[in-house]
């Protein structure tokens, strides 16, 4: 391959990939073209992009971006998937297919500027909540003290309506 077309290449992935801050690393080889299909059809349902990369020219193109740690995970055959919300959604997805298609290979994801390594690693990131299951955790967290307390207010007040004395608590 000839530099203009590598320096080519090497751009649009600049281009592509500009404001990805997270995605997931597979390998798919040994994929027959009918698995490899439905899977990129799943994934794009899901508002997923798979995109084979050539590693050296992703190197290149990813050092000094958010993407710069990916290149541990790019070696070998190497598909990058990102997706238009967090990668911990992607990493979600892909996990439950490789359950289901053993040659999927997971071999790394970057969400939030870290690096997860391996079929461990993307297993952890499917495993965290994506930012809105956190903040309404947090949100549920902080009412819950807020509902026991409007529990034991109602409670006084229905007393009180009955006319039932309120009892001091030692």
């Amino acid at each position: 391959m000839s530099k203009p077309v590598k320096d080519m290449i090497a751009s649009e992935y600049g281009r592509r990939f500009e404001g990805v801050t997270g995605a997931v690393v597979v390998e798919i080889r040994g994929l027959d073209g009918k698995a490899t299909t439905n899977m990129r059809g799943k994934l794009r349902e899901k508002g997923i992009r798979v995109t084979i990369v050539k590693n050296a020219l992703a190197r290149r193109s990813f050092r000094g971006s958010p993407l710069g740690s990916l290149e541990k995970a790019l070696k070998g055959p190497s598909a990058l998937l990102t997706g238009p919300e967090s990668a911990v959604l992607v990493a979600r997805e892909i996990v439950k297919m490789a359950e289901a298609e053993k040659k999927v290979v997971l071999k790394g994801a970057l969400f939030d500027g870290e690096y997860y390594d391996g079929e461990e690693g993307v297993k952890k990131l499917g495993s965290f909540p994506t930012r809105e299951e956190a903040q309404a955790k947090v949100v549920t967290l902080v009412l819950s003290p807020a509902r026991n307390i409007m529990g034991v207010v109602k409670t006084i007040q229905e007393k009180l309506e009955k006319g039932e004395a309120i009892a001091k608590i030692a």
